[in-house]
């Protein structure tokens, strides 16, 4: 039979420890039974299958045709003989054909790991599926849920070798706070509480601790209305169509800050809204410190802009318990916003930002690999989404989140309260409700861009979840043609069934997960699925966690901790009551730290993958498409913030990472 030869590229991971000094063996099988013989791939005074090295060898072998199927194994030879593969590509010499097989495993010593050309099938069309079944038990085995936290989204137990940080990529936030420091040149002090705003505004440096642009607009209503629609916190605002009871308002008291129009004017003109807190009543803070709950209106003015006409620090009213407003004394109005955004700070890190996006995508991440074979097309679309998720929470957690951490210093509620609303928020949550952005906008009353003008997180999302909605759907019905293939799927089937099994009966215990019956039945139950999760690891998690700096670094402006007691009547108070609010400075200092840390985007951007999963050319073409409109969002949203009046970058695609990675 006639000889070829064949180039055989092998790259090796770049996690820690994924070289090898073992021998490697390989073997190439075509059709009809037709193999190559077995082969060491070795070169000679070379160290092959270094950490992120690609090493290529050649290969004689009777004419395959074409190589539908690589068999791959090591021994267990030299000092590290573990060895994490991501792909193997074999190119006849004499055709220039290209055969990329996905490998993206842990190899184990001695066993012969068969892996087919694209690696993408439905487990029922996978001709390797004893080993598929295999690997799915031995993923159970290191994918284990954390015991004892029903009351919050599964954590994983250990983190698994697979969910390192690579070696491009390492998040150590000592690290980071030490060099963040020492190139700022910034000042660590140790002790002292601010003297004045000017005092405070001059810990700033021109780079990287840069002076946020709040120091110069924090006292204004306009940026305390731009915060509910704009900022960290978006979510929150909803359509006042009726006055709650428990708000001490009335017609008279707004009068004045209804430019002529009465409540129920405004409320059918849909030009008032409103912000309940309510989520915190009765949670822990820490000794000495207070959290409120309050309750704000706000309204859409004659120049088209939200402002606050009331707020409520606490949810029942009464005498100590007094409605503040814009025309009260100007630091008794300055300090009732403050100590709301204290409130709306701990929903903020507790909802928004940690058990809404890093808790519940943890745990759906761990159910991925529980239940979905790396062969599965729906395990290849949603892992880049996945990246280093698990291994940032575990890290953030045990800095940020433990006792004494990052949110104990900085946080009226601290650990404790945090922990108690993430509790509370995940019970309410509902992916056909709050994880369906339009859904979450319309329950809202927002959906309609002509109703909140300026509320540029709705405007900008919108454009990225219909992408990503498009995106899902055309990959999604490549493999999903008829009714029986959903039916048929049981690595699929299970993985929503553990999605909405209790969480003390091991798992994620959601609620509204699109279905019939307890399962998928129609290709619309996985698209939406599918896209409520790539949104929330990408869009859902940028649009909370990246304009931290700006909001924080400077406490009058968003305060995670205040001191003192929220103001209980509306006697004139001072700069100096002000001042004696805010966080010392080395509380203050550490915030700014911190948040810079956290704002500081890690990984690639949306649609550009680190790690390449998916190999069919059929649903390349379908990345593809998604990563031209995604370009295509992106000019649009760039021309949106050259009219705007204070630019809103957080969502260009350009900005927005493919997964919670920080």
């Amino acid at each position: 039979m006639e000889k070829v030869q064949y180039k055989v590229f092998v790259k090796t991971g770049d996690k820690p420890y994924s070289g090898t000094d073992a021998n490697i063996f390989i073997i190439l099988h075509g059709k009809n039974g037709k193999k190559s013989d077995t082969v060491q791939l070795d070169t000679f005074f070379h160290n092959d299958f270094e950490q992120g090295q690609v090493d290529e060898f050649t290969i004689q072998s009777d004419n395959l045709d074409e190589v539908c199927m690589i068999e791959l194994w090591r021994d267990e030879a030299g000092i590290g003989s573990n060895w994490y593969v991501e792909t193997v590509k074999v190119v006849n010499q004499k055709t220039d054909e290209e055969f990329i097989f996905p490998i993206l495993r842990w190899i184990k010593a001695n066993y012969h790991y068969k892996i087919v050309h694209l690696d993408t099938s439905l487990p029922g069309d996978d001709p390797s599926n004893e080993q598929r079944e295999q690997e799915l038990l031995e993923k159970r085995k290191v994918y284990i849920f954390k015991d004892g936290l029903h009351h919050l989204p599964p954590q994983v137990k250990s983190l698994p070798d697979d969910e390192a940080f690579s070696f491009n990529y390492k998040w150590d936030i000592l690290k980071l706070k030490a060099e963040l420091i020492i190139n700022s040149k910034i000042s660590m002090l140790t002790s002292g509480n601010w003297k004045s705003l000017r005092d405070l505004r001059n810990v700033y440096t021109k780079e990287i601790f840069y002076e946020p642009s709040c120091t110069k607009t924090w006292r204004d209503d306009l940026n305390f209305g731009y915060q509910r629609i704009a900022s960290m916190n978006h979510s929150l605002i909803e359509l006042c169509t009726k006055l709650p009871e428990k708000l001490g308002v009335t017609d008279e008291m707004l009068r004045p800050l209804l430019e002529g129009c009465t409540l129920q004017q405004v409320i059918d003109s849909k030009r008032l809204f409103i912000c309940d807190l309510k989520i915190l009543d009765g949670i822990t803070h820490k000794e000495g410190l207070h959290v409120c709950v309050p309750i704000a209106l706000f309204l859409v003015n004659g120049n088209h802009e939200l402002v606050p006409i009331a707020i409520q620090l606490y949810q029942q009213k009464g005498p100590n318990n007094p409605v503040f407003l814009p025309t009260d004394p100007e630091y008794t109005w300055m300090l009732a916003k403050m100590w709301f955004n204290n409130a709306d700070a701990s929903y903020h890190q507790s909802l928004s930002h940690l058990g809404f996006t890093h808790l519940l995508m943890e745990g759906i991440a761990l159910i991925s690999h529980r239940n979905l074979s790396q062969s599965h097309p729906i395990f290849k679309l949603l892992a880049p989404h996945f990246l280093y998720l698990i291994a940032i929470n575990v890290r953030a957690l045990e800095f940020l989140v433990a006792p004494n951490g990052w949110i104990d210093k900085t946080m009226n509620a601290g650990s404790n309260g945090l922990l108690e609303i993430v509790a509370k928020g995940i019970k309410q949550w509902r992916m056909d409700v709050h994880g369906t952005l339009p859904e979450d906008l319309k329950r809202r009353g927002v959906y309609n861009q002509n109703v909140l003008p300026g509320y540029h997180f709705r405007d900008d999302a919108l454009l990225l979840y219909d992408a990503i909605h498009k995106y899902a759907s055309k990959y999604t019905r490549l493999y999903y043609d008829t009714p029986e293939k959903i039916s048929a799927d049981l690595e699929l089937q299970s993985w929503r069934e553990e999605m909405t099994k209790p969480r003390e009966q091991g798992g994620c215990g959601l609620q509204g997960v699109p279905g019939e019956n307890g399962k998928f039945t129609t290709v619309d139950h996985i698209i939406q699925t599918l896209t409520c999760i790539i949104y929330t690891c990408s869009v859902g998690h940028a649009a909370t966690n990246f304009p931290q700096y700006d909001q924080y670094a400077f406490p009058p402006n968003y305060p995670g901790l205040m001191k003192g007691k929220p103001p209980s009547s509306k006697k004139p108070l001072t700069e100096q009551d002000v001042i004696n609010s805010l966080p010392d400075k080395p509380t203050t200092l550490d915030t700014m730290i911190v948040t810079k840390i956290l704002s500081t985007r890690g990984t690639n951007q949306l649609g550009n993958f680190e790690v390449q999963y998916i190999f069919d050319p059929k649903a390349m073409k379908v990345v593809e498409e998604f990563q031209k409109e995604l370009a295509e969002i992106s000019v649009t949203i760039k021309g949106r913030n050259n009219q705007r009046k204070i630019p809103y970058p957080f969502l260009d695609p350009e900005f927005v990472p493919n997964s919670i990675s920080i």
